[in-house]
């Protein structure tokens, strides 16, 4: 009986030049075009992922009144005692 798939297929389409270079970055660094793919998702979901905590961040210290350098003072608290 074959093996299950563990991934999922997905179909993209890239203009030509981005395709070159993609084609010719894997190739490079001895990659697949797939890992390259992979990767560069993984990047711009961890970048997404990043941009709505600060954005959360922004809005919770908006609600609470607090400014950068009363967290910063925050942080360095936590982080003496937490040393401590």
């Amino acid at each position: 009986m074959p093996a299950r798939r563990t991934s999922r297929l997905m179909t993209i389409s890239l203009p030509p030049s981005l395709y070159k270079e993609a084609v010719t970055l894997a190739r490079k660094e001895g990659r697949t075009n797939s890992e390259l793919v992979r990767e560069s998702i993984r990047k711009y979901v961890a970048g997404s992922r990043w941009q709505e905590l600060l954005a959360y961040g922004r809005r919770r210290a908006m609600e609470t009144g607090l400014a950068a350098q009363d967290i910063e003072s925050i942080v360095d608290e936590i982080r003496s005692r937490d040393s401590a």
